[in-house]
């Protein structure tokens, strides 16, 4: 390719617009870089604390020791911790007040962890509709730069008395760039949504099956013997 044809020439003499169509692609681009490599490290981050917590939980441990150890690491603790620490925390208010009736005390338990799972998933999935989006928009957005800039290619070609070749390939050259760019933003992110929508998938499964595992127990505990509250075992 010459001199004239070069990567960094087409887009210098490309018009404003797909100038304009360009830097956007690029911006869309190092933020949809930026958004992966966060949830990447996030993602990592909550598969470690949640297994640390599913450790410390089958241990032997009593649920009071667990909840006073989740209640204190509250700003660092992992989504599974915080899903069991809100259904105890609505287990003991519950028996604060005199509630007596295991299945009101399991109920309050569960909604409670099921509303904390919810705000965990939506704080997982937070900045993946991004994703979605750049996948399917910027291929769009590069065609659109794509077809003006062969426009303008074509409008300037109107006065010239002989088109050949050599006068059509830098104009519809400029142009692809977009496309090209537009593909280039639109792939990786598209490769990435999916990859988080499974761990997102597997992440929740995982969590859900904890709180059957967590209610199971609870239910054990509550129907089979009355514990003192400072004295259930987590794995009864």
């Amino acid at each position: 390719m010459n001199q004239n044809l070069s990567i960094v020439q087409l887009v210098l003499h490309a018009s404003f617009l797909v100038q304009g169509v360009l830097l956007l692609l690029v911006i869309i681009s190092v933020a949809s870089w930026a958004i992966m490599f966060s949830k990447r490290r996030s993602f990592r981050r909550m598969k470690t604390l949640n297994e640390a917590f599913e450790r410390d939980f089958w241990s032997g441990a009593t649920l009071n020791d667990l909840y006073a150890t989740a209640a204190k690491n509250a700003q660092v603790s992992g989504p599974m911790e915080r899903i069991f620490a809100s259904g105890m925390r609505e287990y003991q208010k519950l028996r604060e007040r005199r509630i007596q009736d295991a299945a009101t005390l399991l109920d309050g338990a569960r909604r409670a962890m099921r509303a904390s799972f919810q705000r965990e998933i939506d704080m997982a999935e937070s900045h993946l509709s991004f994703l979605a989006s750049v996948g399917s928009v910027s291929p769009y957005v590069g065609l659109f730069g794509t077809v003006w800039g062969i426009m303008h290619a074509f409008v300037g070609l109107a006065g010239l008395q002989q088109v050949t070749l050599a006068s059509v390939a830098p104009g519809i050259a400029e142009a692809l760039v977009t496309t090209a760019v537009g593909l280039f933003a639109a792939i990786p992110a598209v490769v990435a949504y999916n990859s988080f929508a499974r761990e997102l998938d597997r992440l929740g499964i995982h969590q859900e099956t904890f709180i059957e595992e967590f209610s199971n127990i609870l239910q054990r505990n509550l129907g089979v013997q009355q514990y003192p509250q400072n004295a259930m075992p987590a794995g009864y």
